[in-house]
């Protein structure tokens, strides 16, 4: 950046810090080092270019877009200092075969293939050393990243969603927590066939080295080459569990990378992995989807603004300034999703006209609104999930599940919260 901006002096420019910042060639050096860095700095931009590629700027975009599945192995000794600290001296004499290559590497961690002497195959996960000591930094240096671009307005203030980062990727780095989300959702989804939970293998487990049942199954984007019918199925199984976790578990796994999910071509059953970012549905939050989908169902646009605002969805600044954009919005989603035929994901037609009414609200910086991180990381995981249908092309009768979810979620008592691992879920 001194060079670049020494540089431009010297011919005469003035050029901004954001400039400096943003040129190709540091956009590539700032996706090596993030790569290099993994941990949360990898993952959270990862997280960006996957919720908001579209509308950052092209060089940050570049960046993020070069980061998203990158992720540096460690070295086999590294690999080895970490079992050996974890599972002791001797751990190889606990397989009959580990296999030191990773099957798939992550953000902050890598997956190893092994198999114990009884022939059981399992999936063990091991964590880049000095993931949990780098959170606090990593989060503030992608911050800082992201006001240098300009992408953000100075007035917002982003402290209580940088510090709900930091505290749910210190979760994510705990695998004795996540093994325990994962035991969990095994045992809420235990009834239906349409879903595959690994099983967790305890005595394997600790802090750092998370062990599971190996199950075979294909990436969930493969999805794309089979039929119809099939990938409408798959995707209306995934909406329908996302609508569980709100409104009958009250407990969702947030993290809608596509990863996540991969599929049993013969059973049809899509397999869940990865629960470090499971947390608690507030009732509040719940119930601000149950109205918001009400509103919905009845083609109430006013109250699906009004709603909207009160649950802290929109900003009352920026509805009041931009009613008539708002109103334009909702209705060409309302049209969208108001037809009598299941919703087609791979009709994109309505998504250019939200887009184009939105960047007026987009510009107006001194409206912007952020809402509660509940709400924010429960609307990750539904649009991530839209993603994935939309990748998919699938037809799915959302209005229907809609309706049957928030006539059927089991409200919880005044006052009553859901725990991670013991919400409430009823047998499908």
């Amino acid at each position: 950046m001194a060079a670049e901006g020494m540089r431009r002096l010297a011919s005469g420019e003035r050029p901004r810090l954001s400039d400096l910042l943003l040129t190709p060639g540091n956009a590539m050096r700032v996706a090596d080092r993030l790569s290099h860095l993994r941990g949360a700095a990898l993952k959270l931009g990862q997280m960006i270019s996957m919720d908001a590629g579209d509308i950052l700027p092209p060089e940050l975009s570049t960046i993020l877009a070069t980061v998203r599945n990158q992720a540096y192995r460690m070295p086999p000794q590294q690999l080895g200092a970490v079992l050996k600290r974890e599972w002791g001296t001797d751990w190889r004499r606990r397989f009959s075969h580990f296999d030191a290559m990773p099957i798939a590497a992550a953000s902050i961690g890598q997956v190893h293939r092994a198999t114990l002497p009884d022939g059981q195959v399992l999936a063990i996960k091991v964590q880049y050393p000095g993931v949990r000591a780098s959170i606090d930094a990593d989060v503030d240096n992608v911050a800082t990243l992201l006001r240098i671009s300009n992408l953000l307005p100075r007035t917002l203030d982003l402290s209580p969603l940088l510090a709900e980062a930091k505290r749910q990727l210190a979760e994510e780095a705990d695998y004795l927590r996540e093994g325990e989300q994962m035991r969990a959702y095994g045992e809420r989804l235990s009834c239906d066939g349409r879903y595959i939970v690994p099983t967790l293998h305890s005595d394997l487990t600790t802090a750092d080295v998370l062990a599971m049942q190996f199950v075979e199954a294909q990436p969930i984007e493969t999805l794309a080459d089979a039929g119809q019918d099939v990938r409408d199925r798959a995707m209306t199984t995934l909406i329908e569990l996302v609508l569980r976790e709100i409104f009958e578990f009250g407990v969702m796994q947030t993290d809608p990378n596509f990863a996540n999910f991969r599929w049993q071509p013969d059973t049809g059953a899509l397999v869940l992995l990865d629960f470090g970012a499971t947390r608690v549905v507030p009732v509040q939050t719940v119930e601000s989807y149950r109205a918001l989908i009400a509103a919905g169902l009845a083609h109430d646009r006013d109250g699906i603004r009004d709603i909207a605002v009160e649950t802290g969805f929109l900003g009352a600044e920026a509805v009041a300034a931009h009613r008539a954009t708002v109103d334009r919005i909702i209705a060409a989603i309302d049209d969208a999703l108001g037809r009598p035929e299941p919703f087609d994901f791979g009709d994109r037609a309505f998504v250019p006209v939200v887009q184009a009414e939105a960047s007026s609200l987009v510009g107006d910086r001194a409206t912007w609104h952020i809402p509660d991180t509940e709400k924010l990381f429960v609307q990750r995981k539904i649009s991530g999930t839209a993603m994935l249908c939309a990748r998919l092309k699938a037809r799915v009768d959302v209005v229907g599940l809609a309706r049957a979810a928030i006539a059927s979620g089991l409200p919880l008592a005044d006052g009553q919260e859901p725990h991670l691992a013991s919400a409430p879920g009823n047998k499908p």
